[in-house]
């Protein structure tokens, strides 16, 4: 395969235990389209952390796949401000220099957004039961309707 930057031909390596195809001249990387769901794995184990659309402003990339030549698609990535270019027929996606760093960054983000929210979640439904259920409102009214006697 040759890079869809360059034209140079791609050597495969491993890269944080993944097997892909790397540019020695852009230094970008090609990953085949279930290499993309192991990179997130690494950072992400929960499959349910996972589950979201990756593609956002999808538009016509001026690369061709190095698999079959046809012209990929670009988009940013989970609506960050990170662009992948990727194969409509799914052969993969091209990764520039340093944006694998970035798609496990953006992961990690997405892990910890997750955990936040799963506990704001948790602590306010502790204080409705220690509020015996009612709403933050009727608790309220039922201070002002007290103070009214």
């Amino acid at each position: 395969m040759q890079c869809p930057r360059d034209a140079v031909a791609l050597i495969e390596e491993r890269h944080e235990g993944i097997e892909v195809d790397h540019c020695p001249s852009c230094n970008g990387r090609w990953l085949d389209h279930h290499e993309l769901d192991e990179l997130e794995a690494r950072a992400a184990p929960d499959e349910n952390q996972r589950r979201a659309t990756i593609v956002y402003a999808r538009r016509e990339s001026e690369l061709a796949c190095p698999v079959c030549g046809k012209l990929m698609w670009a988009f940013n990535y989970r609506a960050y401000d990170l662009e992948l270019d990727t194969c409509e027929d799914e052969h993969g996606f091209w990764v520039d220099a340093g944006e694998e760093g970035r798609i496990r960054d953006v992961m990690e983000e997405r892990v910890r957004g997750l955990n936040r929210a799963a506990s704001a979640e948790q602590a306010w439904g502790e204080f409705l039961r220690g509020a015996g259920g009612r709403s933050m409102w009727d608790q309220i009214g039922g201070f002002f309707r007290g103070r009214r006697r």
